[in-house]
């Protein structure tokens, strides 16, 4: 199809995972507005074709799909309220952030006002995979307007319409839920490994193929043995999502035991290291655990 036929997006938000993800809208053709409160961290974009803008006016106002991908809900009502006179009427915004339901229901409400579709559709698979445009999207919004940004959205993973507004960021936590909990069960493994008397290496590599095998023990499960939290992920938004799913069972009137205890231990490092890898829960346990560590190399942060 020719990119003239394409239609225009604006991303807001050019992070750890903004970059990659506007990169490969720009493989696919798509014309792209991008912009970022700080601007330089854009400016890499210029040499795939985008067009860096300075200001959220010149990102919307001939944007046909406005994507969103910021640091959190308040941040995200931020812009948009900012941007919200420039906002064609007519356009679809996409919130590919991680926020809470509630939020993003109310971003629905706030552009329903002025015929402005909204679509929330959170994203897993981190850096890794917003480089390898295999993240798991889940959206929220009508049958209809998924099917207008679909293919949008398949230039950066598998996008799955899970429910109505909302759901996206519903499902989103169900992932942060199972991802949080699965590396502190992993961390607590290890650190029962070493401090038992066995080689946690070689444990991983026994139980890897059985019934506990999966996609974090293989990434995280080695990046807990190497003590290698370079961020991939991080530990405040591990947290934050935490939080966001407490809040979540809290609505829905239903109680997660395990998912307190996980939440806990996140904010027990909170403060000392935001920005570390989140499988750096392994810190947070051995904290709980003085005298009790995994293998003997260097905390990479």
């Amino acid at each position: 199809m020719n990119s003239a036929s394409l239609p225009r997006i604006a991303f807001l938000g050019i992070g750890l995972m903004g970059l990659p993800m506007a990169k490969n809208l720009l493989k696919a053709g798509y014309p792209l507005n991008a912009w970022n409160r700080t601007r330089a961290k854009a400016e890499p974009l210029a040499t795939d074709g985008a067009q860096i803008v300075g200001s959220l006016a010149d990102a919307v106002r001939d944007a046909n799909i406005i994507i969103t991908m910021l640091e959190a809900g308040p941040v995200v009502i931020d812009v948009i309220t900012a941007a919200l006179p420039d906002i064609p009427r007519g356009s679809i915004v996409v919130d590919m952030s991680s926020t809470r339901q509630s939020e993003a229901q109310d971003l629905h409400t706030l552009l329903a006002k002025q015929g402005t579709a909204f679509i929330d559709a959170p994203v897993s698979g981190g850096v890794l995979g917003a480089e390898a445009a295999t993240l798991a999207i889940m959206a929220g919004g009508s049958e209809a307007d998924f099917e207008h940004v679909k293919s949008v959205l398949a230039a950066m993973g598998r996008p799955t319409r899970v429910g109505p507004v909302g759901c996206g960021q519903l499902a989103k936590l169900c992932n942060q839920l199972i991802v949080g909990g699965t590396l502190s069960i992993i961390a607590e493994a290890l650190l029962l490994a070493q401090a038992g008397g066995a080689d946690p290496t070689a444990v991983r590599a026994a139980i890897r193929g059985g019934f506990a095998e999966s996609r974090l023990l293989e990434v995280h499960g080695q990046r807990m043995l190497d003590r290698n939290f370079v961020p991939g992920g991080q530990i405040k938004s591990q947290a934050k999502d935490m939080e966001n799913i407490l809040i979540a069972a809290q609505v829905a009137g239903v109680k997660l035991p395990v998912s307190s205890l996980v939440t806990d231990l996140y904010r027990s490092i909170l403060d000392i290291l935001p920005n570390a890898d989140q499988s750096a829960a392994l810190i947070a346990l051995e904290h709980m655990n003085p005298g009790k560590r995994v293998g003997t190399a260097s905390d990479k942060f």
